[in-house]
């Protein structure tokens, strides 16, 4: 069986965050699913400010929106010269067996993500 990578990972988390937005009617003007790179989702509604939506995957899936808050400051910075919103994505995902075990490619898993986190 084969590990997933972080940037696997990263990929699962950002298309269970996609579906999420879709579903919410967002069109999506870039996406950027590099890791450690930001935002990875620039969202536009008519009507609406420009969201900037961070996606972080976590093994925790009691609490998988933890992020670093001093790192947030300076993004939020950034998004306020855009005049955008910041939405944050905790996506916490574990093997469905064990999740002391690491997530493995085509096997079954646990998900937890409910909902955004707005920033700003």
């Amino acid at each position: 069986m084969q590990i997933l990578t972080a940037q696997e990972l990263h990929n699962l988390a950002m298309n269970i965050v996609g579906k999420k937005l879709t579903k919410m009617g967002y069109e999506f003007q870039a996406i950027n699913s590099q890791l450690k790179r930001h935002p990875q989702f620039v969202l536009f509604k008519k009507g609406e400010p420009t969201i900037f939506v961070l996606v972080k995957a976590s093994n925790n899936i009691q609490n998988p929106n933890e992020y670093d808050t001093i790192w947030m400051e300076t993004f939020k910075n950034h998004a306020k010269k855009q005049n955008a919103k910041v939405w944050f994505a905790g996506v916490g995902i574990a093997n469905a067996e064990s999740v002391e075990s690491p997530v493995f490619k085509d096997q079954p898993y646990y998900e937890a993500f409910d909902d955004f986190i707005k920033i700003l």
